[in-house]
């Protein structure tokens, strides 16, 4: 008798369908990523050259951080949060929508400020449940930047004067301008707050629906509605910046004078405010007229009673946070290439040629030069295409006799030039520049 075929083997096998991204989550394939590196590389060089330093926190936090940081009537809190139940101790934790609490929580937990203020920095991802559109996605990623325990106003221009430096490497600064603003302290805001509710309340009829939810819960974020129909009646509206107080007005006064006196160019715009209820006093956004609606590139501004709000001393800090996508879109729009093209690409066929190449290869990595051996064999010729198509500036070129010989045969493939044969172990002389091998 014939024994049954065995039953998983019998059938038919389904062809998986594909998985996408979640939407809203983007991946950044090489070509592009070698862009981000490029502006991540320029970050950290300037960030370093003020002083500031690395620091990491968590992606997940607990929620009540963000509620009592952020605010629980901001649009962040009330309806972008990716906040989920743990399902082992049942705590409501949240996937980080901004750094800046995350940051403090950090600093009060490890009493980072307890022996001098620090400048610290962070890169990574952030989450918000909100329509993606170009430029604004629900995984995003910023440079998060904090200087905490400083009090004056020296330090809210020192991260202006930091921002436009970092524009002038990225080749930017002609396509960004500063704005900035100062909503004082909490006394002021209060009674600016009641203002804007009694201005609003007479002009009801106006107020769309979001700004009417808005009224009683966050008023000052209706200053940054974008609605035509009541462009006209926010701009008769109070306006903070008339009412602040003695050291909110010398603090705003003397930022101006350190913007000036660096030479940086800035408007006052006393409709700019932020989005998230910790801020207190100095407000900035660097903007771009080139991405359209999503037009701020960095913002920030002081933040001196969040560390108080999440339970620690009190602290004066300043911060801002650079949108990584809207600078990538600059950049890609600036038409800046990224450098991530290897310096030599070795391509080799016969016997004995791929000890050889191999050996050259390293060498140059020594050296500190870029360089891709081909893999996967080929011909020359498909391995010549192989060399272009990297970006490669030189083929090295290994074949029977060069290995017989011990040589190699650079051919140039960007600039004009003719094929020529070098020693192996002159390689490194020929290709890298006597200055670079200097400062190895």
């Amino acid at each position: 008798m014939t024994a049954p075929a065995d039953s998983a083997a019998a059938q038919p096998r389904v062809k998986a369908s594909p998985l996408q991204a979640v939407r809203g989550m983007n991946d950044v394939l090489p070509d592009e990523a070698a862009l981000w590196l490029d502006l991540e590389d320029a970050a950290r060089r300037v960030f370093s050259l003020y002083g500031y330093r690395n620091l990491r926190v968590p992606i997940v936090e607990p929620t009540p951080l963000y509620v009592r940081g952020i605010g629980e009537h901001t649009d962040v809190v009330e309806k972008e949060m990716y906040t989920f139940e743990d399902r082992l101790s049942g705590e409501s934790l949240t996937m980080r929508p901004e750094a800046t609490a995350g940051i403090v929580r950090a600093a009060i937990e490890h009493n980072l400020c307890y022996e001098r203020p620090q400048r610290v920095w962070l890169a990574g991802p952030m989450f918000r449940h909100e329509r993606p559109q170009k430029g604004r996605y629900r995984q995003f990623h910023q440079f998060d930047v904090e200087a905490l325990g400083f009090p004056g106003p020296d330090v809210d221009a020192e991260q202006m004067v930091m921002l436009a430096r970092l524009w002038r490497e990225l080749g930017l600064a002609d396509g960004i301008a500063l704005q900035v603003n100062s909503i004082g302290d909490a006394p002021e805001r209060r009674a600016h707050r009641a203002a804007l509710v009694e201005h609003f309340e007479r002009h009801e009829g106006l107020l769309d629906a979001d700004a009417k939810r808005r009224l009683h819960a966050n008023p000052l974020r209706i200053l940054d509605s974008k609605t035509p129909a009541m462009q006209a009646m926010i701009a008769e509206a109070p306006r903070l910046l008339d009412g602040l107080g003695n050291e909110s007005r010398a603090h705003f006064d003397r930022l101006r004078q350190l913007l000036s006196d660096a030479g940086i160019a800035f408007e006052v715009n006393p409709r700019l405010v932020r989005g998230l209820d910790y801020y207190n006093r100095t407000v900035f956004e660097w903007v771009t007229s080139r991405l359209g609606a999503q037009g701020t590139v960095a913002g920030g501004g002081r933040y001196d009673g969040l560390f108080e709000a999440l339970g620690g001393k009190p602290t004066p800090a300043c911060g801002f946070a650079i949108g990584i996508e809207r600078m990538i879109l600059l950049l890609q729009d600036a038409k800046r290439a990224a450098g991530d093209a290897p310096v030599a690409f070795v391509v080799h066929a016969g016997d004995g040629t791929e000890a050889l190449a191999v050996r050259v290869a390293e060498s140059l990595r020594d050296a500190g030069c870029a360089t891709v051996v081909n893999a996967g064999g080929g011909s020359f010729k498909s391995q010549m295409k192989r060399a272009d198509a990297s970006g490669a500036r030189y083929a090295l070129i290994v074949g029977e006799d060069e290995a017989r010989d011990g040589t190699v045969s650079i051919k140039p493939l960007r600039e004009p030039g003719e094929q020529r044969a070098v020693a192996a172990g002159g390689i490194v002389n020929a290709l890298v520049p006597a200055q670079a091998r200097a400062g190895r």
